[in-house]
């Protein structure tokens, strides 16, 4: 048996990883790793060091490219989450946080009818009169 992959994180969050992985049926032999050196801030390191990873997943043909930050091993373990996204969003489809975080914000953003205007504006109005209605007036008797 191959000793497990190492990261730069926390054994929790590794073992959250590989949990994730469990569940969604991914599995280590599946995935192509390989490393490319990166563009960008970083300076020297990031110049002379392949910190950058690319990762394919062969079943579903997905491929992953992560250089967000500067070691290796980080970069290695954040490309493996970001596939665990990939291929969960190919999985699940509707069901996903994030195509449900998507579902949210467009009905948040979709135009509200006339007779829901009305509605928010006459609450408006009812708690505006409410607070006019606790303002203490000197000079008026009680």
């Amino acid at each position: 048996m191959a000793e497990p992959l190492k990261f730069s994180v926390s054994p929790e969050k590794e073992r959250a990883l590989r949990q994730r992985f469990a569940d969604l049926g991914i599995d280590e032999k599946d995935i192509t790793e390989r490393f490319v050196r990166s563009g960008g801030h970083g300076g020297q390191n990031v110049n002379k060091v392949s910190t950058c990873v690319y990762l394919k997943h062969i079943p579903s043909g997905i491929e992953v490219k992560c250089q967000t930050e500067r070691s290796q091993a980080l970069n290695r373990f954040l490309a493996r989450r970001i596939l665990a996204d990939k291929i969960e969003n190919v999985m699940l489809g509707k069901e996903s946080k994030e195509q449900q975080l998507r579902e949210k914000i467009r009905r948040q953003k979709r135009r509200r009818s006339r007779r829901a205007k009305e509605k928010v504006l006459r609450i408006k109005h009812h708690t505006a009169e409410k607070k006019k209605a606790r303002t203490y007036r000197p000079g008026e008797d009680d």
